[in-house]
């Protein structure tokens, strides 16, 4: 799975309680937009996000609303 930041709905507003910012630091041009992520990485971010000790990955290619 390839968690692209620049196509994320929830980019912005979700941003500060996403996995994908603890991995990747805080948004800026500088850092990578995306990260690659496999079955046992998703596993062990699940793992970590039921325990409290990582933020739930909140990246979704849904619909995104513009005000």
């Amino acid at each position: 799975m390839f968690i692209d930041c620049g196509t994320c709905a929830v980019r912005g507003a979700g941003c500060a309680d996403c996995v994908v910012t603890i991995v990747l630091g805080e948004d800026d041009s500088s850092r990578p937009v995306g990260i690659e992520v496999g079955i046992e990485e998703r596993r062990a971010i699940s793992a970590l996000a039921q325990v409290g000790l990582v933020p739930e990955l909140r990246h979704s290619t849904g619909v995104r609303r513009v005000s």
